[in-house]
């Protein structure tokens, strides 16, 4: 097994470096090097420039209109990308509906939703998680009843992602009780503009609105919006999952949060601390060996072997290490991590005041935001028995 990158790979390398240099805004690299808030402009700008490019569908082949690259090619699109600042793309669209629906939607349904997310023109939302079903999706009770040529929409999701922002949501909907839970479940693509749709914020302990509740009362969704077969949902959910929980590894923020981490312990004074220090060399073994398992799994698939299936593994260590970077960044800024104004931040000064460092404000928001890591995409706990399950046998 090669681990290596061939030369065309590093010039592919080079060539996305360039162009990131060139067209990424200084002022949105800015805010993610230094972990400010990044606004929906922010988001959706640079979403539009990569869909520009053709590269916000950078995972897509190309009969879809995607550059068709290979899986080393999107892993150096992402390491660049994330070092320089880039901000992470949200996911909902491009990474985790746009699969489902080249696989399973019809060519109706992939000529009128692919090319919105591919141009970054449509903002996807992901309805999952409900009240009394977040790891356990198969309790969902999100109602849709046919009724003639449409659904009709009854329930509550919540914790749903940037849901403010969102035009589209795909949902999973409860349409049969019979049989086992699994399999009354459908896919159902609904536009948030509906009537009935109601979305209200979750204000979050350091005053942010990230995620949200949406209601649906009595929404109508034509029936032409139903993904594949009416109760094989489960199916297209576990296909939309493996993407995800790949996703959160994000193994090349983590690289660049890592040396964000290490100009903040050096600022602080606390490099030199032999027990701190090591802390931080524990963490950067733990990232390259995630990433060494990354890279495994790309090998395989490039040489046309079958990778392992570790997308849970994946999830269960990567997102362990974005909690432990988020905690040793805390450590490092002490008291001064704490003082958070968000009206300052948004000013610019932040940290302005005797013994700050305006790069330690959002510290301890960061940390607790990193909490929920280990519980999205399928908590950890249940991702190890699925990997006991699967991998282990």
């Amino acid at each position: 097994m090669d681990l290596s990158f061939t030369p065309e790979e590093q010039q592919f390398r080079e060539e996305i470096r360039d162009w990131v240099k060139n067209n990424l805004p200084k002022e949105i690299s800015h805010k993610v090097h230094n972990a400010l808030e990044l606004t929906r402009d922010d988001l959706q700008g640079w979403a539009k420039i990569l869909g520009k490019k053709g590269w916000l569908g950078y995972g897509w082949p190309k009969e879809f209109g995607g550059p068709g690259w290979t899986a080393i090619q999107r892993h150096l699109f992402e390491e660049e990308t994330a070092l320089a600042g880039a901000p992470r793309i949200i996911p909902f669209g491009p990474v985790m509906v746009a699969p489902v629906i080249m696989a399973f939607g019809n060519a109706e349904q992939q000529k009128r939703f692919l090319p919105g997310i591919a141009s970054g023109e449509v903002w996807w939302s992901q309805g999952y998680s409900e009240p009394g079903s977040g790891s356990d999706l198969a309790s969902v009770k999100t109602k849709a009843e046919r009724k003639g040529d449409k659904y009709i929409v009854n329930g509550q999701k919540t914790w749903t992602t940037l849901g403010q922002y969102g035009d589209w949501m795909f949902n999973l909907v409860r349409t049969s009780n019979e049989g086992k839970p699994q399999t009354g479940i459908s896919f159902l693509l609904l536009d948030m503009k509906s009537p009935g749709v109601t979305v209200r914020p979750i204000k979050l302990l350091d005053g942010s609105f990230e995620v949200n509740e949406v209601f649906f009362d009595n929404v109508e969704v034509p029936a032409e919006n139903l993904i594949g077969e009416e109760n094989k949902g489960w199916t297209y959910a576990k296909h939309l999952l493996s993407h995800e929980r790949t996703n959160i590894a994000d193994v090349n923020r983590a690289k660049r949060e890592l040396e964000r981490l290490k100009r903040i312990a050096k600022s602080e004074g606390v490099y030199d601390d032999p027990r701190f220090r090591d802390e931080i060399a524990k963490l950067e073994v733990d990232v390259v060996a995630l990433e060494m398992m990354v890279l495994r799994v790309l090998s395989a698939a490039t040489s046309g072997k079958n990778s392992l299936d570790v997308a849970g593994l994946l999830k269960i260590r990567g997102s362990e290490i974005q909690q432990r970077y988020a905690e040793l960044m805390l450590l490092a800024g002490g008291p001064y991590a704490l003082p958070l104004i968000r009206e300052a931040m948004h000013a610019g000064w932040q940290g302005d005041f005797p013994g700050g460092n305006p790069a330690l404000a959002p510290l301890a928001s960061t940390f607790f935001n990193m909490r929920k890591t280990t519980i999205y995409g399928g908590s950890n706990e249940v991702q190890r028995n699925i990997v006991a399950q699967t991998v282990l046998g």
